[in-house]
């Protein structure tokens, strides 16, 4: 089974993505969560990174739509 290159490189940075988004949530409700509770500016932070998040993922997609595979 063959792959394209474009697909494994949609895969790559998806998961790339993914793993930052994680890794700074984990950080986040490390750093600001108390009894299982997260903090207000811990909750703000994690906005912040859903954010990052999203922008991240568009820049992603713009950047393999702009390649030529």
């Amino acid at each position: 089974m063959d792959i394209e290159r474009e697909t494994v490189m949609q895969i790559f940075l998806s998961l790339v993505a993914v793993g930052i988004f994680i890794a700074a949530a984990v950080f986040v409700s490390a750093n600001y969560g108390t009894n299982g509770n997260l903090s207000a500016q811990g909750g703000q932070f994690l906005v912040g990174v859903i954010g990052l998040f999203v922008v991240l993922m568009v820049a992603a997609g713009l950047w393999l739509e702009r390649q030529e595979f």
